[in-house]
């Protein structure tokens, strides 16, 4: 999940703003309906290939995303995201069955056990994130310095490449992801010809398909496009039957153990959880896992595409969350996967042009109509196809670009960067997050915070002359005190139109903390409300980047009135 700022989209013109109810899903209907199968069949292939990448069952990602949409519909008001299974969560969910004892097809029974081990995790971890939402603790996520968050993705896009590669190739590989990246090589030299053949084809149409000009086959998803060939080659190669074929003086084995495999009746492949795995070490490491970084994930999700909304409707993040909480406790209770608001699916969603979040319904509807009518087809898909569709997922939440843009936010962002994605590689995810963050921590101390600033806002408010109010910042403004400093400037905004912020007197303002100010600036500015930025032109910023953070320049004279923007 990659979460960039889009420009906005046109609202479209004499048009009301669209609403979830009964009477938007009446009005709306042909639009939701379209969108919703639309994305339906984007979410298909990618909600089994995630499904066997966390060691579950394929069919386990549709119990989700067919729960997603009916939580979506009924308990958010988020009303354009997706919810469903997502890339960003394969790494903890594939590492809790394999501590649980997953042996990836080598012992069914061992493997049916950790599934159901993973499943009464992921209720506890649902009605954890259920208790965040109605106690208000989804500001939380806001607490995890910007660097940190994209450097905990790109290592999971890292992990993701690493993993499905070898499948995508035909083979079956384990060990540690730096040391799988570097077996790529050897994985195209050793690949199963036929097997890698669809691989590397469906890898091709993804990796291309954005500069496709051709606006006819441009209206089908690349997903589905994928599965259009990589089924008809599956029955070219006849992977319905075990059978060996010679390539270049070589043997090579093929079968159905190249394809997904579902029940034929949903209903039999319901799963129950086990819950005597919860109170455990690995169980408790997992429900904090499963709990935090998807409540941040969905969290950063659900903003983001409020930018995307053509309409700028804003969700109540706290009953977003809420909802996702409830869909994951139900879905794991069934045997699903854990789910958030997906982002590539919801700007999928808007840019079909779905009105409410009775699009996220239909989709969830048209996936339940496809498993219970055509269960066979799904059959038919290869491994391959979902492996690359994975591949291309995990390369655009690590691509080179996103190194680039924290270098050029500042070169103590990528520091942190760096060493969150490190952290994440070398140890496990919870533990990067956690480098991730001292480094930060580290690098404040070093421009010159002070120890105390890392603990408590230091502040004094003042009428201004004009008659609103000037908040003053001590020492820094820095991500540990963010969330003081977001409600101190909520709580005049209640009776404020305009609030001046003078960070005259900071010796640091940090990334964090200056592009969240933006976000902020943005928000009230819809609002007819002002907040006004001063005393920044006694600070040096650390990059050329709008958001980079701002170190005092002692040399410098500030101007502590003279009011300035961080844009």
């Amino acid at each position: 999940m990659t979460t960039p700022t889009p420009l906005p989209l046109d609202r479209p013109s004499g048009s009301e703003t669209p609403e979830g109810t009964l009477e938007g899903m009446k009005r709306y209907l042909r639009y939701d309906l379209l969108s919703g199968f639309l994305v339906f069949l984007i979410a298909l292939p990618l909600c089994l290939g995630i499904s066997l990448a966390c060691g579950y069952p394929a069919i386990a990602g549709i119990f989700t995303a067919i729960i997603g949409g009916i939580v979506g519909a009924t308990m958010s008001n988020s009303e354009l995201t997706i919810k469903g299974p997502a890339a960003g969560l394969i790494v903890i969910a594939i590492g809790c069955v394999t501590e649980f004892g997953f042996t990836g097809g080598a012992n069914l029974d061992a493997d049916y056990q950790a599934y159901r081990l993973a499943l009464g995790v992921g209720v506890a971890a649902g009605l954890v994130q259920i208790f965040f939402g109605v106690f208000r603790a989804g500001i939380l996520a806001e607490l995890v310095p910007t660097s940190v968050i994209h450097g905990m993705l790109a290592a999971i896009g890292i992990i993701i490449i690493a993993k499905q590669f070898p499948i995508m190739m035909g083979l079956s590989a384990k060990g540690e992801p730096l040391e799988l990246l570097m077996e790529i090589p050897t994985f195209v030299m050793e690949m199963n010809p036929e097997i890698g053949f669809i691989g590397l084809i469906s890898l091709a149409i993804l990796a291309g398909y954005p500069y496709i000009k051709i606006r006819a086959l441009k209206k089908f998803p690349a997903p589905l496009v994928v599965l259009m060939i990589a089924i008809p080659l599956e029955f070219y190669f006849d992977l319905d039957h075990p059978h060996a074929y010679t390539f270049n003086h070589h043997e090579y084995q093929v079968g159905p153990n190249y394809l997904v495999n579902v029940p034929l009746s949903m209903l039999s492949a319901m799963t129950f959880p086990d819950f005597s795995g919860v109170f455990t070490g690995t169980g408790m490491k997992y429900v904090i896992l499963f709990a935090l970084i998807g409540s941040l994930e969905s969290l950063l999700s659900a903003k983001a595409v409020e930018v995307f909304d053509p309409w700028k409707r804003k969700a109540n993040l706290d009953r977003d969350l809420t909802a996702v909480g409830i869909g994951n406790t139900v879905a794991a209770l069934i045997g699903g996967l854990p789910m958030i608001s997906e982002i590539v699916r919801s700007k999928a969603n808007v840019d079909n042009g779905a009105r409410t979040r009775f699009a996220n319904f239909y989709h969830g509807m048209f996936l339940l109509l496809f498993v219970a009518l055509l269960p066979g087809l799904l059959n038919e898909i290869p491994l391959a196809a979902l492996a690359a569709m994975l591949v291309i997922t995990g390369f655009r939440l690590a691509a080179p670009a996103e190194f680039v843009h924290v270098y050029h936010v500042g070169k103590e962002q990528l520091l942190i960067f760096l060493s969150t994605v490190v952290g994440v590689l070398a140890i496990d995810l919870l533990a990067g997050i956690a480098i991730g963050i001292v480094v930060n921590i580290l690098v404040h101390l070093v421009n010159g915070a002070s120890p105390a600033s890392l603990f408590r806002l230091h502040h004094e408010e003042r009428p201004a002359p004009d008659g609103s109010v000037r908040l003053s910042v001590k020492h820094a403004a820095i991500f540990p005190t963010w969330i003081a400093l977001r409600r101190k400037l909520h709580e005049h905004f209640q009776t404020h139109s305009r609030v001046e912020l003078d960070l005259s007197e900071t010796r640091l303002v940090d990334h964090t903390v200056m592009s969240r100010l933006q976000e902020m600036q943005a928000d009230l500015a819809e609002k007819n409300q002002e907040l006004t930025i001063s005393g920044l032109d006694g600070h040096q910023p650390l990059s050329h980047h709008k958001a980079a953070a701002r170190k005092k320049n002692w040399s410098k004279s500030a101007s502590p009135n003279k009011s300035t923007s961080p844009h």
